[in-house]
């Protein structure tokens, strides 16, 4: 029996030069980027829940600046846990929560956060205590290279990953019929994709409205 074919970062470098059919070391070179803008266009076109990631830990009390995760993309829920019960802390922006507590030596129980640059956020709130929080967040894919065989893209996109790196690779070439030929391919593949992600938010939709 075939085994089912799997996708990796090594296999779409051997394959994307074979359906070029291009050998010239220019070429060549340029794959890792043509692989790199692809997976950039894919994930911000699908806003794909496949990355979708929890973390827990706890507030440090008198603190109000947390640390991102790496590879952080968009917060989508924060909650504490105060006296075995989870409470929901709620966003606003940087200004409301400077003019809601503006002093942030003062301490009490967290009720807001906002992002405070792409690698922090900050709540206010400053923590009286050391709660455990709970924040869902978007995470970004970690590119592949020789050292990442295998992600997201390769999983559960295949198809649109090689023909748009493909597409990238036939702009590079000054090639606008191989560069329709690939976009439709393209498309087909991502609008599949769309289609499902949709269907995917829907129903986590509906678990929240039915909890």
């Amino acid at each position: 029996m075939t085994a089912a074919y799997v996708m990796t970062y090594d296999s779409l470098v051997a394959d994307i030069p074979k359906y070029l059919e291009r050998t010239d070391q220019a070429t060549l070179n340029m794959i890792p980027t043509f692989i790199g803008l692809t997976e950039q266009k894919i994930a911000t076109q699908l806003k794909i829940l496949g990355n979708l990631t929890v973390q827990t830990s706890n507030l440090v009390q008198g603190q109000n600046i947390i640390d991102k995760p790496a590879r952080w993309h968009k917060t989508v829920s924060f909650n504490i846990t105060v006296a075995g019960r989870r409470k929901p802390v709620f966003l606003r922006a940087y200004e409301y929560l400077r003019e809601y507590w503006p002093e942030p030596a003062s301490t009490d129980e967290p009720k807001f956060y906002a992002d405070y640059d792409y690698t922090h956020w900050i709540i206010a709130p400053t923590p009286d205590d050391d709660y455990a929080f709970e924040i869902l967040y978007y995470e970004r894919i970690q590119p592949l290279d020789s050292a990442n065989q295998t992600n997201w893209f390769t999983i559960y996109a295949p198809n649109a990953l090689l023909f748009g790196s493909l597409m990238e690779a036939a702009k590079f070439l000054k090639n606008p019929d191989l560069v329709n030929d690939y976009q439709q391919q393209y498309d087909f593949f991502m609008q599949a994709l769309t289609v499902e992600n949709k269907l995917r938010i829907a129903d986590r939709q509906a678990v929240v409205m039915d909890s």
